[in-house]
């Protein structure tokens, strides 16, 4: 069942109370349709740039206490009720910044961010440092990512297969490989790129374990997936 966005919580309240004056104010209409073409129309854009909006959250946050994870919940929910994109892109800076706060309960409501208006902007942000900072925090979670990845919706699976980007030396690698084989015959242009991605970045940390992996399961694996994991380390 969907977490409602009414959840109480003063500290969403003051902070949503702020938001759409602040970026409102400094909306950039031209920039913003060139924004929402870039997107592929997946949401309509206020037409911040990242700086800009960076420094308006600090207007928009000031003074406002430590959130605990009530208050990052109702905030989230709440941004995600927003038309604009910029105001999914705060509260998911607000959530990695204070991703200690969450607890694995997070989790489901981590995955209706994920399937709500979704598309990479906002997913892949969720998958590494959101969703991986939960699965990091408790073990326990790695079995959500194993039926994650077996799941029908693409943007699920998709986080999944790049929740242990920012794990480097304790990236679970048997997982992330059989993550990767599972998914190696999708047909859809972002599980195989996120299954590149994935391998590439590891491939920072274990090139010889990445070579070694592509090498064994090149006849499965799409030549996209191929060309990503080999851009930095060669065949």
């Amino acid at each position: 069942m969907p977490v409602t966005a009414a959840l109480p919580s003063a500290y969403a309240d003051t902070v949503l109370a702020r938001l759409p004056v602040v970026y409102g104010a400094a909306a950039d209409p031209e920039r913003a349709a060139r924004m929402r073409a870039y997107m592929k129309d997946v949401a309509p854009f206020l037409g911040l740039t990242s700086p800009v909006r960076r420094d308006l959250s600090r207007t928009v946050l000031d003074g406002t206490p430590r959130p605990d994870e009530t208050d990052l919940t109702a905030l989230a929910l709440r941004c995600w009720t927003l038309p604009e994109r910029e105001y999914t892109y705060f509260a998911i800076d607000c959530l990695r910044r204070h991703v200690r706060a969450l607890s694995s309960g997070f989790l489901p409501v981590a995955r209706q961010l994920v399937t709500t208006v979704p598309w990479w902007d906002t997913v892949d942000h969720l998958a590494a440092h959101v969703v991986g900072g939960l699965v990091a925090a408790d073990p326990r979670l790695t079995a959500a990512m194993d039926a994650w990845i077996e799941d029908d919706d693409l943007w699920v699976a998709r986080t999944a297969l790049l929740h242990q980007l920012r794990r480097k030396q304790t990236t679970d690698t048997e997982r992330l490989f059989a993550y990767c084989l599972r998914q190696a015959g999708h047909g859809d242009f972002f599980i195989r790129k996120a299954i590149g991605w994935a391998l590439r970045e590891y491939a920072k940390t274990d090139p010889d374990a990445v070579r070694s992996f592509v090498a064994a399961h090149r006849d499965v694996l799409a030549p996209l997936s191929v060309r990503e994991a080999l851009k930095n380390v060669g065949p």
